[in-house]
C-alpha cells in the first residue's frame, strides 16, 4: 500500500488549498478513505471520511462547512478542498486507509497557515 499526499504549502489565513492523495497497492475503489492532520504539540485529528463510492462523507466539527472531501476512483486519488483556513490549522496532513486490518498513511503534506 502506498499513499502519496501533495498540494500543501504556505497560505494566508482565510485562504484555500487543495490537497491530493494518490493511492496504489490496493483496490482503491473498494475502500473508504480518510484525511487526518497532526499539528505541533497535538494528537492526530481525524477530519474527513469518504466512502468507497464517494456517496457518504463525514467531517469533524472543526472543519464542517469549510473542507470538502472527494475522490476520483478512475485516478485512484482522494482530494480535500480546504477553504477559510485558520492559523491553528497549520499541520501535517495525511490521507489514511484501513486495509486488511492495518492502518496505512502517507508521508504527509505540510500546510502552514500564516500571514
Amino acid at each position: 500500500v502506498q499513499l502519496v499526499e501533495s498540494g500543501g504549502g504556505l497560505v494566508q489565513p482565510g485562504g484555500s488549498l487543495r490537497l491530493s492523495c494518490a493511492a496504489s497497492g490496493f483496490t482503491f475503489s473498494s475502500n473508504s478513505m480518510k484525511w487526518a492532520r497532526l499539528a505541533p504539540g497535538k494528537g492526530l485529528e481525524w477530519v474527513a471520511h469518504i466512502s468507497s463510492d464517494g456517496s457518504i462523507k463525514y467531517y469533524s466539527d472543526s472543519v464542517t462547512g469549510r473542507f470538502t472531501i472527494s475522490r476520483d476512483n478512475a485516478k485512484n486519488t482522494v482530494y480535500r478542498q480546504m477553504n477559510s483556513l485558520k492559523s491553528e490549522e497549520t499541520a501535517l496532513y495525511y490521507c489514511v486507509v484501513f486495509y486488511e486490518g492495518n492502518q496505512y498513511r502517507g508521508q504527509g503534506t505540510q500546510v502552514t497557515v500564516s500571514s
